[in-house]
């Protein structure tokens, strides 16, 4: 078991992910069980799989998990896209979140390098 705070991409996940939430706030009702909440599954999911992943025991099961979050981020991109071009976020939010999102990408890119599965 790896403890959690030896890892910076958790805390900028979990930061994606109450950005996530906060920008979702305003959608339309008819979205509340749509889009907006794909879109705080996806972004809750990323730093949920990277912190079960570390309470693995051997570098591959964490690299699983690993990975499984990196297709969260996958999800999460193409519907904060999507939630922008409907014109649901406001309009700092899409570049902000993208901003974030593609830095934990890459520190989530690097672990899994480091990993050397």
């Amino acid at each position: 078991m790896r403890p959690l705070a030896n890892y910076k991409v958790l805390e900028s996940a979990h930061q994606l992910a109450l950005a996530t939430y906060r920008s979702t706030v305003s959608f339309p009702t008819d979205e509340q069980y749509g889009l907006r909440s794909q879109l705080r599954r996806a972004a809750a999911s990323i730093p949920l799989n990277i912190s079960e992943g570390a309470g693995r025991g051997s570098d591959r099961d964490f690299a699983k998990f690993l990975n499984i979050a990196a297709g969260s981020a996958s999800e999460l991109e193409y519907g904060i896209r999507l939630a922008n071009d409907l014109g649901h976020l406001a309009h700092s939010d899409a570049p902000q979140l993208l901003s974030q999102l593609a830095d934990v990408r890459r520190m989530l890119a690097g672990l899994l390098r480091a990993l050397n599965l």
